[in-house]
């Protein structure tokens, strides 16, 4: 059994096999983490197989740490793979770099197949031949030598890179989104296979990986249908089995500064999904967000938008894969993470808080374990939690105009009057728990012949200079203890006072 023989004999047989396969050269922005998303879907759904594969060959644009933050973001969103580096698997190694010797022997292997060659032109050459026309296709000047031409340059150490010869006529590619698309071979290029330096260009390692690791489905974004026919020429070369292709219409966003729309990528600096998770955003709320950005269940669950994993992964089918770009929409996710955020457990809830809660509110007569339960169905991301409570931690500078409000018919003297009387009722207060305020609070409306909401008011205002808060005057009141729930409403009384 020859080497080719033996990579063949290590193919797992039957049943599905799908990959995710990024290059680290950045932060996995969202539409990466959708690509990885569908990838995990189609090998779930079938009870296949899912592989994480690591395409590193770009060696100048490689990002230190981009591997790790590959897989925290995996493992973060639940995708846990059957196969990958730091697991193995039948047909590793997983990481590009480590198969280097492999893509040679493929490329020699289409040199003796009559399906590329090698090309000895020097960047000079090459420069020069795409001086007036940038876009200008490769002459396939080095396709032309004679075996003594190539033995000689050979033998002189020349550099060169292998080639791929593109036959004449037409090539056809089924996709199970777009169809079958054809395409003439004459507006392809003789792209390269292997680099001088020894390392497979992207496109040629995809193929020569996809095939030895089995993968019955390729997903990857739209802008690789025109790559397409290259790859279906390689395996038809090869004499390989051409996966299922699954081209996923773009994601698209909203420029802030211009107001453009184009194509999301991590090289515009759009948010990864690490990104989001800093801004507030949970995992779960991202994962079915961004799984809806250009998938839409069928049948019964057409009008369903919320969808735990195991929902996702039963749910998911490639015909409800669109051809049309998608939006991403930052209101959207708000939409969702905020339903997520209401519906946590409020231990959960509290938890999630706590380090966002510690940031605003370090006062020591502060009674922060209160504080969730005001702001948890008040948030669009967890991020917004400081901004909402910084009250707790310092009384902001606010204008004596607070006070009046027409709804409950308060001007600043009326205000006043009540403002006293409360500050008597809760000062004599030797309990400061929330019905104790409360009753006390109560009783005033009864004695003055007014609504509670008039006799919150200038509470409110006093305790937390705002006219909107998380929770009621009595809330805050109990956060903030009775030395300096009493200590601000005396500063209220002075200011109006004065």
């Amino acid at each position: 059994m020859n080497f080719f023989e033996e990579m063949e004999a290590r193919i797992p047989k039957g049943g599905v096999r799908t990959r995710f396969a990024p290059s680290p050269t950045g932060h996995m922005h969202v539409g990466n983490l959708r690509t990885a998303l569908y990838t995990y879907f189609i090998a779930r759904h079938s009870g296949g197989t899912f592989i994480l594969r690591i395409e590193d060959t770009d060696q100048k644009r490689k990002v230190e740490d981009a591997v790790a933050v590959i897989k925290r973001t995996l493992a973060g969103c639940g995708l846990h793979y059957d196969e990958g580096p730091d697991v193995g698997g039948p047909v590793g190694p997983y990481v590009q770099t480590e198969r280097r010797e492999l893509y040679q022997k493929y490329a020699e292997l289409l040199v003796e197949k009559g399906a590329a060659y090698r090309c000895f032109c020097t960047e000079e050459r090459l420069a020069e031949l795409h001086r007036d026309d940038p876009n200008a296709k490769y002459d396939r000047h080095c396709l032309h030598l004679t075996p003594e031409e190539i033995q000689k340059k050979l033998d002189a150490g020349e550099p060169y890179v292998i080639r791929q010869i593109i036959p004449e006529g037409t090539t056809t590619f089924h996709d199970a989104v777009y169809g079958d698309i054809t395409v003439d071979n004459s507006e392809l290029d003789d792209q390269i296979l292997l680099k001088s330096d020894g390392l497979p260009t992207y496109n040629f390692a995809n193929v020569v990986d996809d095939h030895l690791m089995g993968i019955t489905h390729v997903v990857r974004g739209s802008e690789y249908l025109s790559s397409a026919p290259k790859y279906n020429l390689l395996y038809e070369a090869f004499g390989w089995e051409v996966p299922t292709y699954v081209h996923c219409a773009s994601v698209m966003i909203t420029d802030p500064e211009t107001g453009s729309v184009r194509k999301m990528s991590k090289r515009h600096g759009d948010p990864s999904y690490e990104d989001l998770l800093a801004m507030g955003y949970l995992p779960e709320a991202v994962v079915n967000y961004v799984s809806l950005l250009g998938w839409s269940p069928r049948g019964e669950l057409a009008e369903q938008e919320f969808f735990d994993m195991d929902g996702l992964i039963a749910a998911f089918e490639l015909e409800g894969l669109s051809k049309s770009p998608s939006a991403f929409d930052m209101e959207k996710l708000n939409y969702f993470n905020s339903t997520y955020l209401k519906q946590l457990p409020p231990e959960t809830f509290a938890e999630l808080a706590r380090p966002w809660i510690d940031q605003a509110v370090t006062a020591p007569y502060a009674d922060k374990s209160l504080i969730p339960a005001l702001v948890q169905t008040r948030l669009n991301r967890l991020s917004e939690i400081p901004e909402m409570i910084d009250f707790f931690q310092t009384l902001p500078e606010y204008d004596v105009s607070l006070y009046t409000n027409k709804k409950n018919k308060l001007t600043a003297e009326s205000s006043l009057d009540l403002l006293r009387k409360e500050y008597d009722s809760l000062s004599a207060l030797a309990d400061w728990s929330y019905d104790a305020i409360h009753d006390a609070l109560y009783a005033l409306t009864e004695a003055e012949g007014v609504k509670i909401g008039k006799i919150m008011w200038p509470l409110r205002i006093a305790a937390a200079g705002k006219t909107v808060t998380p929770g009621g005057a009595i809330e805050i009141a109990q956060v903030l203890g009775r030395e300096e729930t009493l200590r601000r409403m005396e500063l209220g009384l002075k200011m109006l006072e004065a």
